[in-house]
């Protein structure tokens, strides 16, 4: 028909599946949702750290995008090569893939080569590899140091790294090992989760030194030796370790920083409300935008938020394309889980857009929470591939 219409959602994660399902479900056949993802198997990110512990297994937290076909959406297995946001075409595996609105989701590229040593001497946290290699080589540690790395101030899933230090501490004391093993977290950052205040942040790192886990913030690394195991921090410290497992530094795609989409921020610009791009047609959401906060500092790059910007973005597209548009906006509101050990956990959720500051309690931790976030990752697998 005519009136058809295209929508062409780049990347697989989090956002691209809420918006391609989303998409799907409201708008009438004649129109075609198509998703590009360059991995054929979507990986449920937050359990990476249940894997890097043995909790989980690789099979247990991924599953195949092609099932999206039995939904009425296209997928296409590729990666974006170029993109022309003007035209609205994506260039994928060598041909052109066009959409009458294109949503960017492609999300953070992890660079850990920045930093010179550290890929060839630790563990990435953010990948399924780096995780399953960890939990073998965690399960053969019996003595040493065990060292949790930020690279970088700023990454995605802010709490993650501190969740990994008191999983490992707890599967150390499963083991029977813990008093043998030293537990060390070296953090870019002044504190964890620093975006949701003072408070919260000091309840965070409480939790963390509660469990013996030794914290040492404002230590940017510069390079890693990966023969002597030993990395050297731009303040002149050094540390040693036996195994290592870190979070990389993040960079927004080459693709989409040379179809000019970046800001100054390094990111993806969008409407903190709509994620509408400056170029009609075109939105971005996920861990490649860079939204400030009245604060100063960007709202965090987290799969609540990319969830939550996915369905304004395919509700206003529906809206417009069907004629029946009601106007939707982001509203800032938020939560995550955070992993204490011992299956517990605990919460911090509020309204990210308060001004000055944002808004965030943190719940203590408790099994309830924890088997919230178990129950999370159950719906979220079953629900949306």
């Amino acid at each position: 028909m005519t009136d058809s219409k295209t929508a062409l959602v780049l990347g697989g994660g989090v956002g691209g599946l809420v918006a391609a399902n989303r998409l799907r479900k409201l708008l009438p056949a004649r129109h075609r949702v198509v998703l590009v993802e360059r991995e054929r198997q979507h990986v449920f990110q937050p359990s990476l750290l249940w894997v890097a512990v043995g909790d989980r297994t690789p099979d247990d937290i991924q599953r195949p995008l092609a099932q999206l076909v039995r939904r009425g959406v296209e997928v296409r297995i590729g990666t974006v090569d170029a993109l022309d946001t003007g035209a609205r075409v994506a260039r994928v595996g060598g041909d052109s893939v066009s959409g009458d609105a294109i949503i960017v989701a492609l999300g953070a590229d992890l660079a850990p080569e920045t930093i010179p040593g550290l890929a060839d001497a630790g563990h990435n946290l953010y990948t399924l590899d780096g995780a399953s290699a960890f939990q073998r080589a965690l399960k053969e540690l019996r003595h040493g140091r065990i060292v949790v790395l930020t690279a970088t101030p700023a990454y995605k899933c802010p709490a993650a790294p501190y969740e990994a230090a008191m999983l490992i501490e707890a599967a150390l004391r499963r083991r029977g090992v813990r008093d043998r093993v030293q537990v060390d977290l070296y953090a870019a950052e002044p504190g964890p989760m620093a975006v949701t205040g003072a408070k919260l942040s000091g309840q965070v790192r409480g939790a963390v030194e509660s469990k013996g886990i030794a914290y040492h913030p404002e230590h940017q690394v510069t390079r890693v030796d990966a023969a002597a195991r030993r990395l050297t921090f731009a303040n002149g410290a050094t540390a040693d370790f036996d195994l290592l497992l870190y979070v990389p530094p993040h960079r927004a795609p080459a693709v989409v920083r040379e179809a000019g989409l970046v800001g100054a921020s390094g990111w993806v610009a969008a409407d903190r409300f709509t994620f509408a791009t400056p170029i009609a047609g075109v939105y971005a959401i996920g861990d490649i935008t860079g939204i400030p906060l009245a604060m100063g500092k960007p709202l965090p790059k987290a799969g609540v938020f990319a969830h939550a910007q996915a369905e304004v973005v395919a509700d206003n597209i529906a809206g417009l394309w069907t004629g029946r548009h009601a106007h939707r906006e982001f509203d800032g509101m938020g939560q995550c889980f955070v992993e204490t050990g011992d299956g517990r956990a605990g919460m911090g959720a509020g309204n990210f857009y308060a001004e000055p500051t944002p808004q965030v309690a943190f719940r203590k931790p408790s099994r309830l929470l924890h088997w919230g976030k178990v129950l999370l990752e159950r719906r979220w697998l079953k629900r949306w591939i």
